[in-house]
């Protein structure tokens, strides 16, 4: 487990088969892709609209739009729930998962919805896979439950527009689903994938925001290389856009503004940023040791080469953030020192990319102190720009975006129109850079938490 790993990490108890150690993997590589995003719930059209430029920041739908600092943000339009959004399943299963839709949010439903994807892009089936030592490890934020839940509840206990506490234990709680709870609990994602697949291995959940997505990479890559599973499902899933959560946004963070046309708000390292817009998404990796993938003959779409977290507060200094970054950035490349893989050439890095004014500067100032100048930089680009920030889901969909580049044409990063001079790096612009052929993406939340991950092409 990596040194840095998040207190409010939990594993749960392994059964004794799916504890048994192997011999450690020679590597862990990644072998299904499965994504929900504002571009679209296929890892195919999510890249394919990231190199055409295309926006996802559109007009909110799903919370009201009067009552908010912003009234645009990146929605999962194309996901609505319907069971077809889980790909391609047997009908027993169908049944299950809308059996347990009662019990799911809109975030784990999305988490759910990209493990499946995952799943059956890598070709799953308990043929050729131990389910005994094959598990879970998810990334969740915290997830805040509907003031609807409630307003039965609320409505009982109030009169003449007074709110009587005493009433709620007699009148109020009664109203309440019994059930509310299971739809909100940060770590129902990995146990809704587990049970559903019957996935007996190692389950984790890891509740660290944006840099969830790494953190559970990281935890992946520990767990297959001490020999305790032979393939994880590796994902996570995040949403900006609720009735509160969109609310605390607001009052706590650096928002872009409204345009006339929202598809111009996020603007990372924009010399006229003004802030990150919230989004929704999720997305999911089957990692595997690299025997298991070979043994059974799996396309093998990139491995995993290096990991790294890191938490920094005050004490830091006057930018903990680029400290946060900085840390995990190095961490990743001595891991793959460690690991015999210090000379693989950087092809791209993946930047948080938000569009504060401040933390795109840190990130810069971090990317310089490992890489040196612009022109010794490999070539950097992030899809905030496109999809704005999707929370614990955003470092997994821009981590797709990146493998789904490795060998080709890196996208640009959108809205880029004259880059700040306090942003030195060496920007993606245009659709002719090559991503190369491995790359870094790190995420860091505004706590200081940072997690970074470097794949290479297989």
């Amino acid at each position: 487990m990596p040194a840095s790993q998040p207190e409010n990490s939990s594993t749960a108890p392994q059964s004794g088969t799916a504890a048994a150690i192997r011999p450690n993997a020679s590597g862990v590589v990644i072998t299904g892709l499965g994504v929900v995003s504002p571009l679209g719930n296929s890892p195919s059209e999510l890249i394919e609209r990231l190199r055409a430029g295309e926006s996802g920041i559109r007009p909110f739908t799903q919370v009201p739009t009067s009552a908010f600092s912003v009234s645009n943000g990146a929605e999962a339009v194309s996901f609505t729930g319907h069971i077809n959004d889980y790909g391609p399943l047997e009908k027993a299963l169908q049944r299950t998962i809308r059996k347990g839709s009662k019990v799911m949010c809109r975030e784990i439903e999305m988490g759910v919805a990209a493990a499946q994807l995952a799943l059956h892009h890598a070709g799953f089936s308990p043929e050729v896979f131990d389910r005994d030592r094959t598990g879970v490890v998810y990334g969740c934020d915290y997830i805040m439950s509907c003031p609807e839940e409630y307003s039965a509840g609320i409505a009982a206990c109030t009169t003449d527009g007074e709110f009587d506490f005493t009433k709620w234990g007699e009148l109020g709680l009664p109203k309440v689903n019994p059930l509310w709870l299971l739809k909100y609990l940060p770590n129902m994602p990995a146990s809704h994938i587990a049970i559903y697949n019957d996935l007996r291995g190692p389950n984790n959940s890891i509740t660290l925001r944006e840099a969830s997505g790494g953190a559970a990479i990281a935890e992946a890559v520990s767990t297959i290389m001490r020999g305790h599973a032979d393939a994880l499902v590796v994902g996570a899933t995040g949403s900006r856009i609720h009735t509160l959560r969109t609310l605390h946004a607001s009052m706590q963070e650096k928002l872009a503004a409204d345009c006339a046309d929202p598809a111009t708000m996020s603007r990372p390292f924009n010399t006229d940023r003004d802030g990150g817009v919230l989004g929704e998404g999720a997305g999911a990796l089957i990692c595997e040791s690299r025997e298991h993938a070979e043994a059974r003959g799996a396309t093998i779409f990139g491995e995993v080469i290096g990991y790294g977290t890191s938490a920094t507060g005050p004490a830091a200094g006057d930018r903990p953030l680029q400290v946060a970054i900085a840390n995990a950035i190095l961490a990743a490349m001595r891991s793959a020192k460690t690991a015999g893989h210090g000379e693989t050439p950087v092809g791209h890095i993946h930047a948080h990319g938000l569009g504060d004014v401040d933390l795109d500067r840190d990130e810069a100032e971090a990317i310089n102190e490992i890489f040196g100048d612009v022109a010794s930089q490999p070539p950097v680009t992030t899809a905030k720009g496109h999809i704005g920030n999707l929370g614990a889901g955003g470092g997994m969909v821009e981590i797709i975006s990146s493998v789904q580049c490795l060998g080709g044409d890196l996208f640009p990063i959108r809205n880029l129109d004259q880059l700040a001079s306090e942003c030195s790096i060496n920007a993606a612009q245009g659709n002719s850079v090559s991503a190369g052929d491995s790359f870094i993406s790190v995420n860091v939340t505004p706590q200081g938490q940072s997690s970074a991950v470097w794949i290479r092409k297989a």
